[in-house]
């Protein structure tokens, strides 16, 4: 009657089941305003990327939590899409044009520049959206959205526009992170910080007016000199409180410079005095504005010298710092040279080193943005889970600076600023334009930085709905949800979507911040190019199956905490999934006269069914608490013990002798009804962790409805409790565990059947023990089961196990052959002894024991000691026997 399944092979039914998913339109919702909204945005994968085990783990646990949601009947939106990542795209299209045209992007000119980089992205830029697919993220794909489209452009535009007329945007020159190799600022979430081996270069400068006196300042950079403006000193250093005022001469360029101080300086790093170069040092930056002191930049845009660096003008940073190194020794200014481990910031793209350089930039002003942004998580109205990452987000805004949003780069949403080159008039507007508004002039031209990337995917709640436009998608779905993200970017976009949503749409943008940590190798390293360590995920779906993937990266998951990642659990889950398949392919075996008219009453049900009732009805609210908590690592535990030990394991094992009894009647639909009925809501209950096994084996089995991507959540089955009935099944199972536990440990053969003798401790259970006597012969191999009156004397020369109100016997005689025994221990006391001999030998070696290592020498050692005890356990073994 019910089609059996064949050999599970998920590269076979995963591909298939997703383009029926999307066909069909299951992933696709209208706005329903009868239903209780749940929405997620995607954290948008760069157009260059491709699937790594951090995005396999970030779309699992989205997916899981849209799937569960949709099946409890919220109107659900997860809503995709991709990144232009200005810099990262940049790059990749001039490497493509380097390689296979030997052309930069100078020689095609911006315009046509841009046009190449949109036929890469048309071409490449689905690539990684393509492989979520192979994931069976579940997420609206008609509803696409990609930051550079007209319609997030237009969001763009208009937050650019509205924080500019606010005074929230402003232009200025600041010291900002600069890459030389990408020819751009970076904002402070950009650059990747590096502990590296250098040097302190203690220079001397003249004090101007006293001979042969100097003051000496330690440096990392001594290349940056040209640009030293001052040199500071702690007020309260009494070394130098006399130098304060005094001129020094700044050596090579000759220029004087005074001694200030400041409170900033730290009297005991190096020699208490600080050079400042304003131009080339954040920290520096600071001092010389409250000191009003001259800004002087001594390199060029990509990192070399420029004509304030005199001699040395034209030379690369790093040759002008061996070279100007020389040229101090060689005048007797340098006085020493000490090693120096340091923090040095690197390009996060292309991990060139950051120079600090001043340069005029575009900045949002996030003082007034960051207050209300703090104030809606410590009040609540945003929850980090887990609840620490609150004070990693709390700690960066309560010190944030303002942030640095223009870009040096071609590919990315063009800020919206024109300059008349006539009268000099800034204009910011949400239209291009083409004449001055204030002077009339034709004469003008667009600003030609971009802005930063962050600046367009802080707006991506909102945007991707219709924002400017109050659409019905934002009224219903936004505040989303959850996002659900890794703690890497907590600054990076968590931050700016909260005070971007508040600021325009005067609303969190969501409620929850799911975060979870990095997928490390097995030894605990994170994944990396150059350890050769990373694993790729869609490999792992080539050969595992998706299901199994999903399942080991959730498995091993506890929100905000790294995993490690062990090719092994991907196997073991992947067995995970035959094991419900087998036991599928048995229950669908048993159903040729299945009824699904028929419904059991509680007098139908057995002391085994009125058990996994209730394990099941547990293991439901279980689930559905911790998957509403984000514990989705607890809830796939649950789950995966569920199927695996309670219902296969144990459940199927019970159900096999009333399943083939044909004329079994009541008995024999009750037990199909439950197989069938738990198998296919343990099934839902697993589908959001492993959606494509799931629905195969839904679709085989009696059921309503199209597809398990839109079935209902199950919730408990509606019988009398019976938790009284499940203690005491458990207590039965508890026994039977420990019956097989004693034939192990007598290496009785699996197909020897064995009386089992029991004495009830708990007269309470003698009628159901007695009744039930049965399972023990089912599941405990008992030949028979004997149970001893009140009063019996308990048997001798037996093992027991005692549990929880009756005590099981197995009788010795008839689980060992006593001779076939003894004559096994005689020859293993021969082996053992031969051993116990050679090592003690060995170890009464004196030319053994003054070379060997004190290691191997000691590992001979526990061996010996080992030997010695299997001896011993041998010789009691043999004693036992000679009671029988």
């Amino acid at each position: 009657m019910y089609q059996n399944l064949t050999t599970y092979n998920p590269e076979e039914i995963e591909s298939k089941l997703y383009e029926e998913w999307e066909r069909k339109g299951y992933f696709h919702e209208e706005v329903d305003t009868e239903k209780k909204p749940f929405s997620i945005v995607l954290p948008p994968p760069n157009v260059t990327g491709m699937l790594h085990m951090g995005h396999a783990l970030d779309n699992t646990l989205q997916d899981i939590l849209i799937r569960f949601k949709r099946m409890q009947g919220y109107n659900v939106l997860w809503m995709p899409g991709t990144d232009h990542a200005g810099i990262a795209t940049q790059i990749k299209v001039e490497e493509m044009l380097a390689k296979e045209e030997g052309k930069t992007r100078y020689d095609l000119g911006r315009e046509k520049f841009i046009e190449r980089v949109w036929q890469w992205k048309e071409e490449y830029g689905d690539t990684i959206v393509k492989q979520i697919r192979s994931l069976g993220a579940s997420c609206d794909w008609s509803r696409e959205r990609f930051t550079m489209d007209e319609h997030c452009s237009k969001a763009v535009r208009e937050v650019f526009c509205q924080l500019y007329e606010k005074g929230l945007i402003y232009q200025g020159e600041r010291i900002t992170n600069w890459c030389p190799r990408c020819h751009t600022a970076l904002s402070d979430v950009e650059v990747e910080h590096e502990d590296e081996s250098g040097h302190l270069w203690y220079i001397k400068y003249p004090v101007i007016g006293e001979s042969n006196r100097f003051v000496t300042v330690a440096t990392t950079r001594p290349e940056t000199m040209f640009g030293d403006v001052a040199v500071a000193v702690n007020p309260e250093d009494d070394r130098y409180k006399d130098l304060i005022g005094k001129k020094l001469l700044l050596p090579f360029v000759n220029r004087e410079i005074p001694v200030i101080a400041d409170d900033y300086v730290d009297s005991s790093f190096g020699t208490g005095c600080v050079k400042i170069t304003p131009a080339h040092d954040p920290n520096d930056f600071e001092m010389g504005q409250r000191h009003s002191l001259e800004s002087i930049i001594v390199m060029n845009l990509d990192g070399s010298m420029n004509d304030k660096a005199g001699q040395f003008s034209g030379l690369s940073r790093e040759k002008a710092r061996i070279a100007v190194v020389d040229e101090l020794t060689n005048m007797g200014l340098l006085a020493t040279i000490e090693d120096h481990n340091h923090s040095v910031g690197h390009c996060s793209r292309c991990h060139t080193t950051v120079e600090p350089l001043t340069t005029k930039q575009w900045f949002v002003a996030m003082k007034s943005l960051a207050e209300p942004a703090l104030k809606v998580v410590t009040d609540k109205h945003i929850e980090f889970v887990p609840e620490r990452f609150t004070k990693t987000y709390t700690n960066w805004l309560e010190s944030i600076r303002d942030w640095c949003i223009s870009r040096q780069l071609w590919w990315g949403h063009r800020i919206p600023a024109w300059y008349c080159d006539d009268c000099g008039e800034t204009i910011v507007s949400r239209d291009d334009i083409d004449v001055c508004p204030k002077c009339g002039s034709i004469h003008i031209h667009q600003d030609p930085d971009v802005l930063d990337t962050w600046f367009s995917s802080a707006l991506w709640p909102f945007a991707t709905m219709g924002w400017p436009e109050e659409t019905a998608e934002l009224k219903q779905w936004y505040p989303t949800s959850v996002l659900v993200t890794g703690y890497d970017i907590i600054f990076f976009w968590v931050a700016r979507m909260i005070f971007q949503g508040l600021e325009f749409k005067k609303d969190i943008p969501f409620k929850h911040v799911f975060i979870h940590g990095l997928v490390r190798d097995s030894q605990g390293r994170k994944m990396s190019k150059s350890l050769g360590n990373g694993i790729n995920p869609l490999d792992v779906i080539s050969e595992y199956g998706a299901d199994a993937l999903r399942f080991t990266l959730v498995t091993g998951n506890t929100p905000g905490n790294d995993m490690r990642f062990y090719m092994e659990r991907v196997e073991a889950n992947r067995n995970f999934a035959n094991k419900i398949w087998n036991a599928s392919k048995f229950v669908l075996m048993n159903l040729d006269d299945f009824d699904e008219q028929f419904t059991p009453n509680d007098e139908d049900l057995t002391l085994a069914d009125k058990w996994i009732i209730e394990k099941y009805n547990e293991a439901v609210t279980n689930i559905t608490s911790n998957l509403d908590k984000f514990e989705l690592g607890e809830a796939a535990s649950t789950v995966y013990d569920f199927i695996w030990n309670t219902y296969c394991d144990w459940y199927i094992e019970l159900a096999k002798p009333r399943l083939y009894n044909k004329q079994g009647g009541r008995d024999r639909q009750t037990v199909q009804y439950l197989l069938v009925t738990i198998l296919r809501h343990m099934l839902e209950l697993l589908h959001p962790f492993m959606p494509f096994v799931t629905e195969h084996i839904w679709q085989h089995l009696p059921h309503e409805g199209e597809s398990i991507v839109i079935a209902k959540w199950p919730t408990a089955l509606h019988f009398n409790e019976n938790i009284e009935a499940a203690k005491t099944m458990e207590i039965v199972m508890d026994a039977i565990k420990g019956i097989r536990n004693m034939r192990a440990e007598m290496n009785v053969p699996m197909g020897k059947r064995s009386e089992v003798i029991i004495a009830i401790t708990d007269e309470s259970l003698r009628k159901t023990i007695t009744e039930h006597d049965d399972y023990f012969i089912t599941l405990a191999w008992a030949e028979k089961v004997t149970i001893l009156d009140k009063d019996a004397v308990k048997p001798e020369n037996a093992t027991v196990t005692v549990v929880n109100g009756l005590e099981a016997y197995l009788l010795l005689k008839d689980l060992i052959d006593a001779d076939k025994e003894k004559s096994r221990i005689v020859k293993d006391k021969e082996s053992v002894k031969k051993e116990i001999m050679r090592l003690e030998k060995k170890l009464n070696n004196e030319g053994f024991l003054s070379k060997a290592p004190k290691t191997v020498i000691e590992g001979e050692r526990l061996k010996l000691d080992e030997y010695k005890q299997k001896e011993q356990a041998l010789l009691e073994r043999e004693a036992f026997l000679e009671t029988l």
